[in-house]
């Protein structure tokens, strides 16, 4: 049963469709993969491209992650696969710090642009077939 304060986590951040983040301190590569849903490689590639997505190696040398990289990574997949932002762009969305009373953008929005888009090319296609003369 998921806890309250997973379930708090998730919400307004556009990761309702994501598992909540189990109660404990440290997270294998394998349990943040699963939790937000990439793969081990992409995790490993967004530690290089991400400031302040870091492991900590502990025994062993495994990486292990801390529920703030969890919550940063989540954040981070949310704006390059939902809203479909380029990683530059969502490195710099989360460099910023979120000016008083603004909001940020839901997924939905993210969403509804690219539905948006979606139906602006049909529209472009269908009148390219129209003024066709073949």
């Amino acid at each position: 049963m998921p806890d309250s304060q997973g379930e708090a986590l998730n919400a307004g951040t556009g990761q309702a469709d994501l598992a909540p983040i189990p109660n404990k301190l440290y997270f294998t590569i394998g349990e943040v993969s699963q939790l937000c849903e990439v793969p081990a490689h992409v995790l490993r590639y967004w530690e290089r491209k991400v400031p302040g997505l870091s492991q900590v190696s502990r025994r062993k040398n495994r990486r292990y992650y801390r529920r703030e990289d969890v919550i940063r990574a989540r954040r981070f997949r949310e704006l390059v696969y939902d809203q479909g932002m380029t990683i530059k762009g969502a490195v710099q969305v989360l460099e910023t710090p979120p000016e008083q009373g603004e909001q940020p953008p839901s997924p939905r929005a993210g969403r509804e642009l690219r539905d948006i888009r979606e139906g602006l090319q049909e529209v472009s296609r269908m009148l390219e077939r129209g003024f066709d003369t073949h």
